[in-house]
């Protein structure tokens, strides 16, 4: 029994779950595809190796079927969700997209949709073709798709992979040509077109697209030259290659040659590999490490009954410092105004409290004795409102700021 098969298959599947939150908020179809995919296949290819640890038995053929569907679905299901990445990616830099409405949204979503899961379908249904019987069962590794190796198979099975694999590439090409064009406003246009991205979060998604493009183009073109290195079989007719369909075919690894036997090691770590390298690229960003710190709190203030940081607790409201020292503070009040009746030429008159004026307050009296000297002698006959703007701590600040009361300069 090969015991690190298992363990790294259920590592990758648990790996790639933990950026979900993100790309859920965001709403990603593409990326949440590919969480999809890498986790459905890393559980298939989990359970097919603990199921068969040793073992060529058929012991569930339903469950073979099905998964051998899945696995062959993969295969072009992540080249596509790469490739809805970088068309997106693309959209942005070219500034094609300005503004992003909700019909724009919901039209986007179908098409990534459409892409990441009916053209994985579709290539489901076109492995028929050349699928010459059901499955094959191999020890430790659980059931495998069969191919019928001609020239029908390398244009169904592997030539669209690498197709979408070089169209990816294209597009990753021109989004980032279109980015060192626009690079000083980049981030500046991110915010503008409602994207919800951030520069990091961008080249991100693009580095994490290209690195998995291209480590699917390796092992696609890997997986070809490895099955077709025998030579390829003639494609007589329909009913030849579907002649005993129900067939099942057992190889225990002792029948194995060595070499097939490592190629087929490599091959089945391809999956768990590209889980990893997907939870590198999102889990050790700035929205992760949030989630990661929530969830340690919750832990442990949910769990663990431990009290929640000083920063995090309640406040208790109160008088501040100042106030329980030296009582409230004093609200500045206004000088009394006092009105009277003295003749007919004044009609009222405005008295404010006597200060005794300093060096600097005897400078600013001389600059407006001049004007003192001529106070008119009728003021309106409606009372000035002093507003309390007019009073301030020191006397120089009073005297400057009396200039004009109801049309008169007061000294």
């Amino acid at each position: 029994m090969q015991v690190g098969l298992p363990i790294g298959a259920f590592i990758a599947a648990v790996l790639v779950l933990i950026p979900l939150p993100w790309h859920w908020r965001a709403k990603n179809i593409a990326t949440l595809s590919i969480i999809t995919w890498l986790f459905v296949s890393n559980i298939i290819f989990a359970i097919n190796s603990v199921i068969w640890a040793g073992s060529i038995m058929n012991v569930a053929p339903v469950w073979c079927d099905i998964a051998t569907k899945i696995q062959i679905g993969a295969n072009m299901a992540l080249p596509a969700c790469c490739l809805c990445i970088c068309i997106q990616l693309e959209r942005i830099a070219s500034m094609r997209q300005v503004r992003s409405t909700y019909e724009d949204k919901m039209r986007r979503m179908l098409v990534d949709t459409a892409i990441c899961w009916l053209l994985p379908m579709i290539y489901m249904a076109l492995h028929y073709v050349v699928q010459g019987h059901r499955f094959d069962i191999v020890e430790d590794f659980g059931c495998r798709p069969t191919i019928y190796v001609s020239i029908a198979a390398i244009c169904i099975i592997w030539v669209p992979p690498i197709a979408v694999a070089l169209l990816t590439v294209g597009y990753a090409g021109v989004a980032l040509m279109s980015f060192f064009r626009r690079r000083i406003t980049f981030g500046q246009h991110l915010r503008d077109s409602n994207t919800g991205l951030t520069t990091s979060q961008y080249f991100r998604l693009m580095s994490m697209a290209v690195v998995e493009m291209f480590w699917g183009l390796l092992v696609t073109s890997l997986n070809m030259w490895f099955t077709c290195q025998h030579g390829l079989r003639p494609w007589i007719s329909w009913e030849n290659v579907h002649d005993g369909f129900s067939q099942i075919a057992y190889f225990p690894s002792v029948i194995i040659p060595p070499t097939t036997l490592v190629w087929t090691y490599a091959l089945w770590w391809v999956v768990p590999i590209s889980g990893a390298l997907f939870f590198v690229f999102f889990s050790f960003g700035e929205d992760a490490m949030k989630d990661y710190r929530k969830s340690l709190q919750w832990f442990r203030t949910m769990v663990l009954r431990s009290p929640p940081p000083a920063k995090d607790r309640p406040t208790v409201l109160g008088s501040p410092p100042f106030a329980r020292l030296h009582g409230p503070k004093s609200i500045p009040t206004l000088p009394p105004i006092s009105s009277g009746t003295k003749s007919s030429k004044s009609a009222s008159c405005i008295s404010f409290p006597e200060k005794t004026p300093s060096s600097e307050d005897g400078l600013s009296i001389a600059k407006h004795s001049s004007v003192s000297e001529s106070f008119p002698a009728a003021l309106p006959t409606r009372a000035p409102t002093l507003y309390h703007s007019l009073v301030d701590s020191s006397p120089s600040s009073n005297i400057s700021s009396l200039g004009d009361i109801g049309g008169h300069h007061i000294v």
